[in-house]
């Protein structure tokens, strides 16, 4: 999808965001972000069978009023057609260890169905999302950072471009981008998510900056989000969600547990 917004902002494409967090290993019923893994997005652009799901590289996302100043990043996992495959790395896990023995780690938790735009404005581009789900944010939303809404400023990182030691994808893991989307870097080290083709390639690497907490205040665009309930969670129908292997109380009430 794509399309004008208020004050030259272009949509580059819309669609659904889901937002996952998973506990730490052998922690069942967690209750603060000290026990919680990762945070997880999958993002289903509108009118097409795809899924992608992007890891983000810490337990929260940034803070959407700290303008500039909250920074974080996260990568293309997995993509494909089918919502299993999304799922799947979301699942429990049970694996042996030498010194413990079996080691059991917690299918992840949904916290956060919305609607998402990429966008560009000016000479970059938006990431902005607004929740569907909860009705409103509570507990779990509040030491996530997922907010009622928010904007980003996100780019792509140039994987020929090399990566401080402690941070960035191994070698092998890096994308092989094709020669249009590789030239969109012009031997810069980040792009602008433009065109968004670049969440279809396994291993891409994001960066996104706080921007705003008032989508339509800074961009003049409002999100097209309705009101959802159990019944009617795309989250059930989009991909699948079993709500028996995936506890959904923090998705409806906001609450860890």
């Amino acid at each position: 999808m794509a399309g004008k917004g208020n004050g030259g902002v272009q949509t580059l494409e819309a669609g659904n965001v889901y937002f996952f967090y998973r506990p730490r290993v052998e922690t069942e019923d967690p209750e603060t972000l000290g026990d919680v893994q990762r945070l997880f997005l999958v993002l289903a652009p509108d009118g097409e069978r795809r899924f992608r799901l992007l890891p983000v590289g810490q337990k929260h996302l940034g803070e959407p009023e700290a303008k500039g100043r909250d920074k974080f990043w996260a990568f293309v996992q997995t993509v494909g057609p089918n919502p299993d495959d999304m799922l799947e790395p979301l699942g429990e896990e049970r694996y042996e260890t030498e010194t413990r023995g079996e080691r059991r780690q917690p299918s992840s938790r949904p916290a956060g169905e919305g609607r998402y735009r990429i966008l560009r404005h000016g000479d970059h581009t938006h990431f902005v999302y607004a929740l569907e789900l909860p009705e409103r944010p509570r507990d779990v939303q509040e030491e996530l950072t997922l907010a009622d809404e928010a904007s980003y400023i996100i780019s792509v990182k140039n994987p020929e471009e090399p990566s401080p030691k402690t941070a960035g994808l191994p070698e092998k893991h890096q994308p092989d981008y094709p020669k249009k989307l590789q030239d969109v870097f012009r031997g810069r080290k980040f792009a602008e998510l433009e065109p968004p083709d670049f969440l279809d390639v396994e291993g891409t690497e994001l960066v996104l900056i706080s921007a705003a907490g008032d989508v339509e205040d800074e961009l003049g665009v409002t999100l097209d989000t309705g009101d959802e309930s159990r019944r009617s969670a795309d989250m059930f129908r989009e991909l699948h969600l079993e709500a028996e292997q995936h506890p959904v109380r923090p998705l409806f009430e906001g609450r860890w547990a």
